[in-house]
């Protein structure tokens, strides 16, 4: 497996080498090859909106042309596009192809299940405080059936997972958590929180828009009850295009709350009248799909497995983390304050610094400036690296931060 940083000084191939060629030598390498963004700007955004690998953006030209010239006689192979994705994400995760839900985005995916499931009045859910808005108003707007939403406090940003088992009882239902926190980078140990969950009896629900593809997740091993993930972040896909799965052991409890066409099982029998939901996952993607989102989204997610499937499941995480960590001694090492999760478990792609008595905002502009693209969360500026990025690119950011200190 390799983990180590790509060549800093080149962001193209040899003229010699073949793209599998490179792919086995520096999967990185050949990544960032793939990235046209790289030509303009060192892009440290991906917590936020990802841009577009080269094979995503030729999908949605493909599927342009093709709408444009062909019209719906190409619909079966935009159909069989969709479920080639299916089959990705199913591949990615280790779920059932059965259990996988293409949907529009997270926020989708969470109300499937906030809104589907059968509660019961005095029944609560276990929310962490801090949640990104999707993975937290959902489940508030279950009070009005007279559902308990208990909001358990974060220390310096960690989701400890004793705090939200002293809030289970036995009228929770659920717990929902964000894999990855968007403004401070921690990982939950999912592993440990599912198996923990179910020896009480309590569901998870798990927001993996911050971690899907990134880290490795087999949910054959942890069984994760429920997960949604939009592709536009970490995955390099477009927006409007995501996943969500729901284990096989509760297709039948959970209610569909949106039921169309392609609810059923004879989707094609556009006069039938029966309501025969299908017997997978696919019953909660009830009307047509966003067939140029999913296009791209398949060519994105299909370059972490060709990493994955050559060089193993940690290779990715391996090497974000290692990029973490040389770019959080570059910080260190310049006098700037850092915040980043403790432990290899729990650390990610995302970094939180300051510059000290420079406003994040500033320290922003100043990198929008510089061809830096990072984000402002609270009084902090975050960084959110990928795979493709390399320590010189990083070096170069911590010199900025550095010189706006001065």
């Amino acid at each position: 497996m390799n983990s180590t940083p790509a060549p800093e000084n080149s962001s193209t191939a040899p003229p010699t080498s073949t793209a599998d060629d490179l792919l086995r030598r520096d999967p990185w390498l050949w990544w960032r090859n793939q990235m046209p963004i790289t030509a303009k700007w060192h892009y440290f955004d991906h917590a936020a909106v990802a841009p577009l690998p080269k094979p995503a953006a030729d999908a949605i030209t493909k599927f342009a042309t093709q709408a444009s010239e062909e019209g719906d006689t190409v619909w079966p192979q935009w159909h069989d596009r969709q479920e080639t994705l299916r089959g990705q994400f199913a591949e990615l995760t280790g779920a059932s192809i059965d259990e996988v839900c293409l949907i529009p985005n997270t926020t989708t995916g969470i109300n499937l299940v906030a809104e589907g499931w059968p509660w019961q009045p005095g029944d609560s859910v276990v929310v962490p405080e801090g949640e990104y808005p999707s993975n937290l108003l959902p489940w508030l707007n279950q009070q009005s059936k007279g559902v308990d939403v208990r909001i358990v406090p974060r220390r310096d940003g960690r989701v400890e997972i004793d705090d939200l088992f002293d809030r289970v009882d036995d009228s929770t239902q659920m717990i929902a958590v964000s894999w990855v926190g968007f403004s401070s980078g921690y990982r939950v140990d999912l592993e440990s929180l599912v198996h923990r969950a179910h020896r009480r009896g309590v569901k998870v629900f798990v927001d993996a828009i911050q971690g899907l593809g990134m880290y490795p997740l087999d949910l054959s091993q942890i069984p994760v009850d429920f997960l949604a993930a939009d592709g536009h972040k970490w995955l390099l896909g477009p927006e409007g295009a995501g996943v969500a799965v729901v284990a096989r052991r509760h297709l039948e409890t959970l209610r569909c709350i949106g039921v169309g066409w392609h609810s059923v099982k004879e989707s094609k029998a556009f006069t039938a009248t029966d309501l025969d939901l299908r017997p997978t996952a696919a019953r909660f993607e009830g009307g047509s799909a966003n067939m140029v989102g999913f296009a791209a989204l398949s060519a994105s997610v299909e370059l972490f497995l060709q990493v994955r499937r050559m060089h193993g499941a940690n290779a990715i995480a391996d090497r974000v983390i290692g990029l973490v960590d040389g770019f959080e001694g570059m910080l260190r090492e310049r006098g700037l304050i850092c915040h980043a999760p403790v432990g290899s478990m729990h650390r990610t792609g995302i970094v939180i610094f300051e510059v000290p008595g420079v406003d994040a905002a500033k320290v922003r502009q100043s990198a929008l400036d510089s061809s830096m693209v990072i984000s402002c969360r609270g009084a902090g500026v975050r960084a959110s690296i990928h795979a493709y990025n390399t320590l010189h690119e990083l070096e170069q950011l911590a010199d900025l931060a550095a010189g706006l200190a001065k």
